[in-house]
């Protein structure tokens, strides 16, 4: 695996943006928390999780209750050692409700590209089955084609 390591430049950090957003596409949680270090901490909304094992059981809850969850993310700026990303996410619940997530984090990684700190906060909008805006393949990533994260809302 070939890990993006800081200091960041305006394409490692937007490569290091599109890796993560492909990996959480994926939908695998082992996956995903390979990209954080072992003893990485996260606020996500009103949870906070230390460490990778916590994470990847997060993540298994996370997609068992957000179903067809497809994501975009776009770097917003960035540091030596730090991103910020805004994006947004549509899923749907067990009753077939869907939802459209807006947010943004705050990474900061150490020196071997692993991430060792996030930070998110993130609003859900109800949207009827009309609204949504991502329907590629899920999962999987988002196809180079679509622009991601429209500029209107």
């Amino acid at each position: 695996m070939n890990v993006i390591r800081p200091p960041f430049t305006l394409e490692t950090a937007t490569a290091k943006v599109r890796a993560a957003e492909d990996a959480w596409n994926s939908r695998d949680p082992q996956r995903v928390s390979l990209a954080y270090s072992e003893d990485s901490q996260w606020r996500n909304r009103d949870r906070f999780l230390h460490g990778r094992d916590q994470i990847r059981e997060f993540l298994i809850a996370k997609w068992e209750r957000e179903l067809d969850y497809r994501l975009t993310k776009s770097l917003w700026s960035f540091t030596d050692n730090r991103i910020a990303v805004r994006f947004q996410y549509e899923y749907h619940d067990v009753r077939g409700q869907w939802f459209r997530a807006y947010g943004n984090e705050l990474w900061e990684f150490g020196d071997e590209g692993l991430m060792q700190r996030r930070e998110a906060s993130i609003n859900d909008v109800a949207i009827q089955t009309g609204e949504r805006k991502f329907h590629w393949p899920a999962p999987g990533p988002r196809p180079s084609e679509d622009a991601g994260i429209p500029t209107v809302q």
